[in-house]
């Protein structure tokens, strides 16, 4: 009995999903795989785990008592006040430390891996040499700093008076999740350099650097310095946003929406440089 062509397409439909399926089921195992091999080197160094904790959160509370002096002198920041800054430097601190526990040190290691020429090994595997590479190793270190920066945040929403709902707490960690992958994307863009310059770490530091950006309101900048932090690299938005939605200082969708932009626009651009670098790659015999 022959097929009807809306048979074909409905079984067409079903193989499509199958493999899909499979696809996310093997990648979850090879990750589920990436994390017992991070946590079991982790544990192999506890001092080091441990003082890498201390010296963030000690960083995290001198930038807290920085916002400390300048509130000594002034009630505002443009329309922000102490305790509102000190919320949306929480939200900062938050996502950052998600992105160093999940993309940081894996995005570091590229220009190490072309310059000794073990991404030769990795383009040999049966996964995709991206995935491999960006999420290759976890530090668990930043899930411990990111816990940190929820209870500043909290202590900081007390004093403001915060009763956010549902809906605004399911808002606030979908936008995190996408500037965390804003921060990934850039940060790959970045290190896909090395594949010309064979090093990137000052590069790749350097964006890193701007994480100090992010932590500031964003009616701080004017002018060109904020088209450029907004649409160039959106270190303004990142934190911003999500923390407007908790406090209640976002009044339109649009800024919402920019921050889901600038993500999809973000990592297209580091796939599309990713590619390209890659065809570049020679390895390390030639």
């Amino acid at each position: 009995m022959a097929m009807t062509p809306l048979s074909k397409n409905g079984f067409g439909f079903c193989l499509t999903r199958m493999l899909v399926v499979r696809s996310l089921v093997r990648y979850g195992r090879i990750y589920l795989a990436l994390w017992k091999n991070s946590i079991i080197r982790e544990m192999g160094f506890k001092s080091n785990f441990v003082l890498w904790i201390v010296v963030e959160m000690i960083w995290f509370a001198l930038q807290l008592g920085f916002i400390h002096v300048i509130y000594e002198q002034t009630d505002h920041i443009g329309s922000w006040s102490k305790w509102e800054v000190v919320f949306l430097m929480g939200v900062s601190h938050f996502i950052q430390q998600l992105f160093t526990a999940l993309f940081l040190n894996n995005c570091t290691q590229i220009s190490e891996h072309v310059r000794t020429g073990r991404l030769d090994f990795i383009l040999l595997l049966p996964a995709s040499t991206r995935f491999l590479l960006s999420l290759r190793q976890v530090d668990l270190g930043g899930f411990v700093n990111a816990g940190s920066a929820l209870m500043v945040m909290g202590y900081a929403g007390w004093h403001l008076g915060l009763h956010p709902t549902l809906a605004q707490y399911v808002a606030f960690l979908l936008l995190c999740g996408v500037g965390v992958m804003i921060h990934y994307s850039l940060m790959f863009i970045m290190a896909s350099i090395s594949f010309w310059t064979v090093r990137a770490q000052g590069i790749i530091w350097g964006y890193y650097n701007l994480f100090n950006i992010a932590r500031l309101p964003d009616e701080v900048f004017h002018g060109a310095y904020r088209r450029v932090f907004t649409f160039v690299l959106p270190m303004l938005l990142v934190s911003n946003v999500p923390a407007r939605v908790l406090i209640n200082k976002i009044g339109t969708p649009g800024a919402t929406l920019l921050l889901v932009f600038m993500c999809a626009a973000c990592f297209c651009v580091s796939q599309f440089v990713w590619r390209f670098s890659l065809r570049r790659y020679t390895s390390a015999s030639s």
